[in-house]
């Protein structure tokens, strides 16, 4: 019987010795980011995922703390935008990752240095409401004075998306800070998140709005009474980024998390989730356009987080709020 329990140990210990434990910080929500952890387990059996989940601005407030006190507790991130990632880059606080992927995907959606990878596009665009009395087809159409006091938009103050979206549209050419005073002149609505947004529109308080797209494609599948324009100057976008954090003991199975996120396989999880894949060649979900007739509009990460406290400042002022 002795003989027979160390010849099992000597089976079962080098398989407990090989086995990793990554740990994942993530701004999904609760459903996708189960779906995530199960499927790349599913395709690394020998890696088990331990994953906490909390709104961006949480988890890096969390995160900050524990680099302060030199206990940094993620291998992975996997969170809202490429601007906060950027900041930490710049800090170095990421581990650099050329992934094999990165192939597929345009240059503007990883960082150039390999500290960040685009996984999904979430854009912003114009929704209305059916009963609308006008079809926006452009940006420039929510400044027009027949659509004064009809539109909604999140807050930059408030919406981490909003804020991008203001840091891309105020540095497009025939856009900028003018479009931005043409909104307030138009008695624009800017106040809240994107679900705010939304619930506007949908019951006709507001005509349109300006929101994310998933929010408004799945409600209108949905039957809910608004259609989603992606307008001809192009969108804003974010892009739920992933990273690997400087001094991670498990570099081997964090670069597997990555290079799983961004492969074919992962980028079908994201279709099937219902978003936009980030990935070159991939289809889009249902009642989505294709993925190459959306026109992204030029963004820079680096410049966005330098200017991001200038932004909210000169919004603030040009809209009235403290």
């Amino acid at each position: 019987m002795t003989r027979f329990l160390l010849a099992a140990c000597a089976l079962i210990l080098p398989t407990l010795a090989s086995a990793e434990t990554l740990t994942l910080y993530t701004s999904q929500p609760n459903e996708d980011a189960q779906k995530t952890v199960d499927a790349f387990m599913a395709a690394h059996p020998d890696i088990t995922v331990e994953w906490v989940r909390d709104g961006t601005t949480k988890l890096m407030a969390r995160l900050g703390a524990e680099i302060a006190a030199g206990a940094a507790q993620p291998d992975v991130l996997l969170i809202a935008d490429t601007v906060t990632l950027e900041g930490m880059a710049q800090q170095g606080q990421l581990a650099a990752y050329k992934s094999p992927e990165d192939a597929a995907y345009d240059p503007a959606l990883y960082s150039a240095g390999g500290y960040y990878h685009s996984t999904k596009l979430i854009t912003t665009g114009i929704v209305y409401n059916t009963a609308a009395p006008v079809v926006p087809t452009a940006w420039a159409d929510l400044v027009k004075p027949e659509m004064a006091g009809m539109v909604a938009m999140p807050s930059p103050l408030y919406s981490g998306a909003a804020l991008l979206h203001l840091a891309t549209l105020t540095e497009t050419d025939g856009l900028g800070w003018d479009y931005y005073q043409a909104l307030a002149d138009n008695r624009t609505l800017a106040e809240g998140g994107n679900g705010g947004v939304f619930k506007a529109v949908a019951a006709g308080e507001k005509p349109y709005g300006v929101l994310v797209d998933y929010m408004a494609l799945r409600a209108k599948a949905e039957g809910s009474p608004v259609e989603f324009v992606f307008p001809a100057e192009g969108v804003s976008y974010v892009t739920e980024p992933v990273a690997i954090l400087a001094g991670t003991d498990n570099l081997s199975g964090a670069q597997k998390f990555v290079d799983f996120l961004l492969s074919e396989a992962g980028q079908q999880l994201v279709v099937d989730m219902g978003y936009i894949p980030a990935r070159n060649g991939m289809a889009s979900p249902e009642g989505f356009p294709a993925r190459d007739a959306i026109k992204l509009m030029a963004f820079d990460p680096a410049k966005a987080l330098a200017d991001t406290e200038a932004n909210k400042a000169r919004f603030a002022e040009i809209f009235g709020v403290q």
